[in-house]
């Protein structure tokens, strides 16, 4: 590995890094001080860092989000407790989702093929209706597939399809989900 040239690339643009100190200094201060029950406040000041903020959305002020600029999230979804949103590249919540207390879900890595680990910032698509339980893992380039759940401390590296319940680490399908009308 060559970390010397790690730490000497370049990885955002300068106006990237201005966002970022700005969100950091300001915009998540703000956010993390805010009351516990301050939804709507939270949802403006995301929108504010360019954020697509869907109605009745719940984010919680203790939840961390790297970049809100990267961040799609459907209307009636909500980000529990402590949840880490490491959004180097874009992150896709869909409608009625929920990521619970702890869950993590991590849209970026290091290219463990080039010695000089260059950053790669690769999406996750969670589709409507799914719960990532407390204290998951979603890795990079996973899409999470709609009504499907992914199981508490459940570690997930490759998509989940549709209705499919996963747990364990890695995540392997359990069951289907049945949903009652």
């Amino acid at each position: 590995m060559d970390i010397k040239a790690n730490r000497k690339s370049k990885k955002y643009p300068k106006g990237q890094l201005l966002k970022r100190i700005l969100w950091m200094y300001c915009g998540e201060l703000l956010f993390r001080l805010s009351p516990r029950t301050f939804f709507g406040y939270r949802c403006m000041i995301l929108k504010i860092f360019g954020a697509k903020v869907g109605a009745q959305v719940h984010i919680y002020n203790s939840a961390r989000i790297t970049f809100p600029w990267l961040l799609e999230i459907g209307d009636y979804s909500a980000i529990g407790e402590n949840a880490r949103i490491y959004n180097l590249g874009k992150i896709s919540i869909g409608k009625n989702v929920t990521i619970s207390q702890y869950a993590h879900l991590c849209a970026g890595t290091h290219d463990y093929k080039d010695p000089k680990l260059p950053l790669q910032k690769i999406p996750i698509v969670i589709d409507d209706n799914v719960w990532v339980c407390a204290d998951a893992f979603v890795g990079p380039s996973v899409t999470i597939g709609e009504n499907a759940i992914v199981a508490a401390r459940a570690v997930v590296i490759k998509d989940v399809e549709s209705s499919h319940i996963v747990a364990g680490n890695p995540a392997k399908f359990i069951k289907l989900r049945e949903i009652n009308d």
